[in-house]
């Protein structure tokens, strides 16, 4: 059986795995088997908390089927009632889809929204919540990936000290790959997704949550599937048992990519490997005539957009001539100019984006 790649996926995620993730998928589970919720789930949970540094006395995890934004909904969807107030910091379509499950759900909520290159600041926090101090819930992405940009969380978590707000974190594209000190952050919630800078593959997404907080979730959400409370009481009490059908091959998966992280040292190293990937590719870039979209100070590692370098461009013969020679990279999402975006995490390397470079020399001619 072949389970060699076509091509390198330069994108946020889904991205390229290692050869061993794809090859834990071959195997069948059965979601009933104790080898499977204690051997697998349970050593997954646990491991999401020390990645994250965190005492399991004081916080938990819940794993829960589907996309991230399934995450992000049944956060949203049971930490805030029907009493509270949220605040939504936004600055691209990741924040504003924060503000669409608001409307959904009926919640009272605010939204702050900024231009698409504009940091979400300790500033922005404070003034909004100046003009709303009714807030009870606050909700933001930390890696906003429809531009690059790397919000400061660690700004917004000091304005929101000594207030009582439950501080929701969208650390999808960061989690793993991203140093995040979720305790001395304060960070109430934090949603991430298998298929991210852990390196597995779509399926699941998880949310780390102090167990107090998750506890006032009980009875909150009018869905049963996003149901986050009910998802974490039945894997508590069934060790590592998923109320509904779980995703087994992506679960194991999901633990190769976890014992593959450990082994690379951890989420420091990641990072690292990460930072490289985007100077390498933003120096090759710029010998070529290209700009980013972003300033190097508000750049983060996970992707990077690029301007189109003339009004001629054409991505999509751009995007098909990179795929032949085994690239794949990513449209441009921002409104108000033309972009494309390429991605610097996944099982890829300084040398595949040096690699990168030289294709797109003979493309860009």
């Amino acid at each position: 059986m072949n389970t060699k790649r076509n091509y390198l996926l330069l994108t946020p995620g889904p991205l390229s795995t290692s050869e061993t993730v794809r090859e834990a998928m071959l195997q069948d589970w059965c979601t009933w088997d104790k080898d499977y919720n204690e051997g697998i789930v349970t050593p997954i949970r646990k491991g999401l908390l020390a990645i994250a540094g965190l005492d399991e006395d004081e916080y938990t995890d819940v794993l829960l089927q589907g996309s991230g934004t399934y995450c992000v909904e049944a956060t949203i969807g049971a930490a805030v009632k029907p009493t509270d107030k949220l605040l939504i910091l936004a600055n691209g379509a990741y924040g504003k889809r924060m503000a669409q499950i608001a409307e959904y759900y009926h919640i009272d909520h605010v939204l702050v929204s900024l231009h698409e290159t504009e940091l979400v600041t300790g500033e922005v926090a404070r003034k909004a919540l100046e003009a709303n101090p009714d807030i009870t819930h606050l909700s933001m992405v930390h890696s906003e990936t429809t531009t690059g940009l790397l919000n400061p969380i660690e700004e917004v978590a000091e304005v929101l000290k000594g207030r009582n707000i439950t501080f929701i974190v969208d650390a999808m594209s960061s989690f793993g790959g991203v140093p995040i000190d979720m305790k001395k952050l304060d960070i109430d919630f934090l949603v991430s997704s298998a298929n991210k800078c852990i390196q597995g593959v779509p399926g699941f997404g998880f949310i780390i949550a102090r167990k107090s907080e998750l506890q006032y979730c009980k009875g909150v959400s009018k869905s049963l599937s996003l149901d986050i409370y009910d998802q974490w009481d039945a894997m508590e009490k069934g060790h590592g048992k998923w109320r509904f059908t779980s995703p087994t091959h992506v679960v194991r998966a999901f633990k190769q990519a976890m014992d593959e992280l450990a082994a690379e040292g951890g989420v420091e190293a990641r990072h690292a490997r990460y930072c490289r990937n985007h100077d390498v590719l933003v120096e090759g870039m710029r010998s070529l005539g290209f700009k980013t979209l972003l300033k190097d100070e508000v750049q983060s590692p996970i992707i990077t957009s690029f301007l189109y370098p003339d009004k001629e461009f054409d991505f999509k013969e751009f995007y098909h001539q990179l795929k032949e020679k085994g690239f794949v990279i990513y449209p441009g999402k921002i409104s108000q100019a033309d972009t494309f975006r390429i991605g610097n995490i996944g099982d890829v390397f300084p040398e595949d984006f040096s690699r990168l470079i030289e294709a797109i020399k003979t493309v860009a001619k």
